[in-house]
């Protein structure tokens, strides 16, 4: 049932992308025999926005990967700086939870440590929909950004880092098993903005997997035993995930992508002064209006950083046709 819905859901899809097309078409030749500039405004206007479409749908169509169709977790963590960091992790956990938004996904947060004085120290998303990790998956890296500091009274720049990993829900196709003698478990307090209950028993869960020293964290729920089973959900992908790096890393002879949160390491900058400009380091691709990136607009950079993964090279899909 769940491929035959994904089926129809790409057969609905282009056969819809066909009629608009057309209709498209339609109005344009019609503003072009009546010299009606409003009327192909609107044609042009409609066929721009079926592009777009199609070129999702065409980066859906690379997702090859055994667990790209599944939900995905997406972890943000500050780097070295304190609060600037800490803002920083903040707005990219925020911009990965607009992506998810516009993409019709379902966006929950399933941990957040606030930081001391503003941002966050670290936060975890669930985002669940049709091919969530597929398209997120190439978002695993150090994230940096230059900006004037709103912490500095004397305005000046600013730099800091933070880290994102990514790593798909693990669902009953995938097996992983996960010795319990092999892994810690904690309870605390969860922090934030409380209300009854939830401040005042240790509902939260931490395990912590000693071998690899992975450790996953989870608040969302007020019972213990739910938030219990989620850590081990989390634990599961986590391992998964691991798995799939080192199988990548060995395969393309490459580091896995989990590094030092800092200089040398980045995947992307984003660049608010002296100018305006967001670059991917691995794809090349730029963008010259952050603020759409900053609330989500991270398409463009996940279909170059796809292609560049899978043809080792191209900044977008399009250069290889």
């Amino acid at each position: 049932m769940r491929e035959r819905t994904q089926l129809e859901d790409q057969v609905g899809a282009l056969s819809s992308l066909e009629r608009e097309l057309e209709d498209a078409l339609t109005l344009v030749e019609l503003g072009e025999s009546e010299g009606d500039a409003a009327t192909e405004k609107e044609g042009v206007d409609a066929l721009k926005s079926i592009l777009k479409q199609a070129r999702a749908r065409q980066t859906e169509a690379l997702f090859a990967g055994e667990a790209d169709a599944n939900d995905t977790y997406i972890e943000v963590h500050s780097g070295a700086g304190g609060t600037e960091s800490q803002d920083w992790a903040r707005m990219l956990f925020r911009m990965y939870a607009r992506w998810g938004e516009r993409h019709k996904f379902h966006v929950e947060v399933i941990e957040e440590t606030l930081g001391e004085e503003a941002g966050i120290k670290s936060g975890t998303l669930l985002v669940k929909g049709h091919n969530a990790h597929g398209w997120a998956k190439t978002e695993s890296g150090v994230h940096r950004l230059v900006r004037i500091s709103p912490f500095d009274s004397n305005a000046r720049r600013h730099t800091s880092f933070a880290s994102v990993w990514v790593y798909p829900v693990v669902d009953d196709r995938i097996e992983v098993n996960v010795n319990e003698s092999d892994c810690r478990i904690d309870t605390y307090r969860s922090s934030g903005a409380g209300g009854q209950h939830v401040n005042t028993t240790d509902s939260a869960i931490r395990i912590t997997h000693i071998p690899t020293g992975i450790v996953v964290a989870c608040q969302a729920e007020r019972s213990q035993h739910k938030n219990r089973a989620t850590a081990w959900n989390m634990l599961r992908a986590r391992l998964y995930e691991r798995e799939l790096e080192m199988r990548e890393a060995e395969a393309n002879k490459t580091a896995a992508s989990r590094t030092e949160i800092g200089w040398g390491h980045q995947i992307r900058s984003y660049v608010l002064q002296p100018y305006q400009l967001v670059k991917d380091l691995r794809s090349g691709f730029t963008s010259g209006t952050p603020s759409d990136v900053l609330d989500g607009e991270l398409d463009d950079f996940m279909q170059a950083s796809l292609a560049q993964r899978i043809y080792g090279g191209p900044e977008s899909i399009e250069d290889v046709e």
